[in-house]
């Protein structure tokens, strides 16, 4: 019997069928097109890396080009923790490295904070970098961040499957290691440094071995090529959780990147700091690469320049150092002796800083691996007294007195007052001159300044009070930051308002006294110092001081930033009242209390000693000077904590000038106008 064909029937069978084929097909295109790679790696054994190429930082400079601090290439070992997680037993492979790494006397990275054997505790100068790491890794895992560290330690070793039959000592290598891959797999860093800017003959010590995902991979570290201005210069170092905030939505900055932490690498970070590349690859199981799939090139970190001269600072730390060295030779027995000091140079006719020294100072080494007893040292060798340290300015004050003595008719330039050595003006207290009993007998402002007759100054501020005085400072900058990119102190201008706000207190007629002779309670960084003394020079402009030549592209073809010396404020100087304070110091080089030093130089000089009187420690000793009387160029602060007078301080000042006048290298400074003669 013949039956008919159901169309229909054959349609829809027709139609499932290409249904199958195509689902079928598909499959087999995703399979082989759009994921054949991954899965012919998974077969072969091969595994596609993205590794960041780290960008060279710019390089620190002087105003004549000499190099500070650049970024050299260096080597490190590196574990990839892909791969070493794919070896038979990890661990066993990490306690090798370790072992093999002490053995051979390599330094390694382990930076977890926590003692090396047992009884175990945290260490006691865990950074805060330590810190942060720490606890990114506690809140991760859920960890209590109050947790014993021999609690953690158990922990750990639970976590990572160590070997119970191995020794405690064995099992906190394994955790260290452990424990920074697992930070850089949390805060998506990629390799692990293991050892760092390693010698070839680490190199060979560690790749013999056939250790498996452990590579050898450059990078960059900063390198000094000078022992001095670390006050100014700064470091580098990794970012705490604080500047990774601060620093994270910015291209190239990642939780582990070096970043500057002191002076002009922290000020100038985002020029020095460069842009790193990357590179996406294959390797097989043994870590060697099999194809380069993508790369982008790292951009170089830009270049500073900086308005300071190597050679004159070099001079100012060595004659600084050589200097208190002698001081404290030469002390009493029941003397503290010289505790620490700073120099400042100053370009009188710009903002430019030409030497910026604090003493004492420490070595990039000594920073890096003796931070805990640099920072615990009484003598404070990474306090930068140049910018942070604030004093009473001595003597060096009386040019203020005698500026506002002048401008307000108190008296003028030949006004003459007789010194008596101790001034009776008030019952309950009654200041000497420092020459009592002897006495200047009768002296004009001028011979007031060359022979620093405290008697003198008593007697017009007392006809002023204070608020002139005060006011004259203020229009010299003193008391108010100067504008330099580093880190500086305010300083305090003493007045009637800061006496009564801050210190609770009146203000009297003693007041008045101690502070027109650089007493009381004025307290000057010395770079403020420097920049009044350079208004004083150049007849009356406060310039913001400045460190910044100028900011060139990596391979200096281009200028990034122009360094600026702009105008703080004008001191106003109608009837040149300035040149009368210039006549007084020319006075105490010449003749005054610093012509031993400075009677027959060369090159004419203007000065002004200054001695801080203390009850409680060694006078404090302040100096400052400019040069050329005639045609003004720089200008010199120096302070010694317990330096004595300030005229045993004028030495540091001449071998500076010494220098300055002399050097052909220098000549561009000075403007070659001026040598010493022979």
């Amino acid at each position: 019997m013949n039956r008919s064909l159901n169309t229909s029937r054959i349609v829809c069978i027709i139609a499932i069928m290409m249904l199958i084929v195509s689902i079928y097909a598909s499959a087999l295109y995703e399979l082989q097109i759009n994921k054949g790679e991954n899965y012919l790696q998974a077969v072969s054994g091969t595994v596609t890396m993205t590794e960041t190429v780290p960008a060279a930082r710019g390089s620190i400079l002087d105003r004549n080009g000499e190099v500070f601090v650049y970024s050299k290439t260096v080597y490190n070992v590196v574990i990839n923790r892909t791969l070493l997680m794919k070896a038979d037993s990890p661990n066993s492979v990490i306690l090798d490295l370790c072992k093999t790494a002490i053995e051979n006397g390599i330094n390694y990275v382990d930076t977890f904070p926590v003692t090396k054997s047992a009884p175990f505790s945290y260490v006691a100068d865990m950074d805060s970098t330590q810190r942060s790491r720490l606890d990114t890794y506690f809140e991760y895992f859920g960890l209590d961040d109050e947790i014993l560290a021999s609690d953690l330690i158990s922990w750990m070793r639970e976590h990572y499957d160590i070997d119970y039959t191995l020794s405690m000592e064995d099992a906190r290598l394994i955790i260290g290691v452990r424990y920074e891959m697992e930070c850089q797999l949390i805060m998506n860093i990629p390799d692990y440094a293991f050892c760092e800017d390693a010698d070839a003959n680490e190199i060979s010590v560690i790749l013999e071995q056939g250790y498996p995902g452990v590579t050898v991979k450059t990078s960059t570290e900063r390198e000094y090529t000078t022992p001095y201005a670390m006050h100014l210069l700064g470091y580098v170092g990794k970012m705490n959780s604080d500047q990774y905030e601060q620093y994270k939505d910015l291209e190239g900055y990642y939780v582990n990147t070096d970043i500057g932490r002191e002076g002009v690498e922290a000020t100038f970070e985002e020029y020095l700091h460069g842009i790193d590349g990357s590179i996406t690859y294959t390797t097989n199981t043994n870590g060697n690469i099999t194809g380069i799939l993508s790369e982008t090139e790292a951009v170089a970190g830009n270049n500073v320049y900086l308005t300071i001269d190597i050679g004159l600072q070099a001079i100012a730390e060595e004659s600084l150092a050589s200097t208190i060295k002698s001081i404290n030779e030469d002390k009493k027995e029941n003397d503290d002796g010289a505790q620490g000091g700073a120099v400042i140079v100053r370009d009188v006719n710009s903002g430019e800083v030409l030497v910026s020294a604090s003493y004492p100072t420490y070595s990039i080494d000594e920073l890096l691996t003796s931070y805990t007893e640099l920072s615990e040292d009484p003598l404070e060798p990474l306090f930068n007294r140049a910018t942070q340290g604030v004093y009473n300015p001595g003597s060096t004050f009386k040019m203020v007195t005698a500026f506002a003595a002048l401008k307000e008719g108190t008296i003028t330039r030949y006004t003459t007052i007789e010194d008596k050595g101790i001034f009776t003006e008030y019952p309950d207290y009654q200041p000497k001159c420092w020459v009592y009993p002897d006495n200047h007998g009768v002296l004009d402002v001028v011979g007031a300044l060359e022979n620093s007759c405290n008697y003198f100054f008593y007697t017009v501020a007392d006809k002023m009070d204070i608020d002139p005085i005060a006011d004259a400072a203020a229009k010299f900058g003193l008391g108010s930051k100067t504008g330099i990119e580093i880190a500086e102190a305010e300083g305090i201008l003493a007045t009637r308002e800061y006496k009564k706000e801050v210190l609770g207190e009146g203000w009297w007629a003693a007041d008045t006294l101690l502070t027109c002779i650089g007493q009381g309670n004025n307290y000057f960084t010395p770079i403020q110092i420097a920049n009044y003394i350079s208004a004083i020079a150049n007849d009356g402009t406060v310039y913001e001081t400045t460190i910044l030549k100028n900011i060139k592209s990596a391979d200096y073809s281009e200028t990034i930033l122009e360094g600026e010396s702009n105008v703080l404020k004008e001191v106003d100087d109608p009837y040149g009242y300035l040149s009368v304070l210039r006549q007084g110091m020319r006075a105490v080089a010449e003749t005054g209390t610093a012509e031993s030093v400075f009677g027959d130089y060369p090159v004419k000089v203007a000065a002004k000693t200054g001695t801080v009187q203390s009850e409680t420690s060694d006078n404090t000793g302040v100096f400052v000077c400019y040069a050329p009387y005639d045609n003004p160029q720089i200008a010199i602060t120096v302070v010694v904590e317990g330096g004595g007078s300030g005229s045993a301080l004028a030495g540091i000042a001449k071998d500076i000038l010494d220098v300055y006048f002399e050097a052909d290298d220098y000549s561009a400074s000075s403007g070659g106008e001026y040598s010493l003669i022979q």
